[in-house]
C-alpha cells in the first residue's frame, strides 16, 4: 500500500464524511438561523426555543435524504472492500 492510497483512501473518506454530514447541518443552520430572526422580531429570549425546530428538521432531512446516505455509504464501503486484494498485493 503506497502513501498516495493511503492519501486518497483518507480524501475520499473525509468527502464522504462531509457529504454526508452537510444536508443535515445545513438544515439545522438554516432553521436555527430562522428561529433566532423569529426571537429578534417578537423578542422573545427563550434559549430552548431552537431546539425541537431543530431537531423536527433534521429528522425531517434525515428521512428525506436518508436513502441517498446510505447508497453513498455502502457504494464506498462496497469499493474500499472490492479493492483489499488491490491494496495489499
Amino acid at each position: 500500500m503506497t502513501p498516495e492510497m493511503v492519501m486518497s483512501l483518507a480524501y475520499q473518506g473525509m468527502k464522504l464524511t462531509l457529504m454526508m454530514a452537510a444536508p443535515l447541518l445545513l438544515t439545522a443552520l438554516l432553521i436555527g438561523l430562522l428561529v433566532s430572526l423569529f426571537q429578534a422580531a417578537t423578542q422573545i429570549n427563550e434559549m430552548t426555543l431552537s431546539f425541537i425546530p431543530k431537531i423536527l428538521g433534521v429528522f425531517a432531512a434525515l428521512t428525506l435524504s436518508g436513502s441517498w446516505l446510505i447508497q453513498m455509504l455502502s457504494n464506498f464501503t462496497t469499493e474500499l472492500l472490492t479493492n483489499i486484494p488491490q491494496m495489499v498485493g
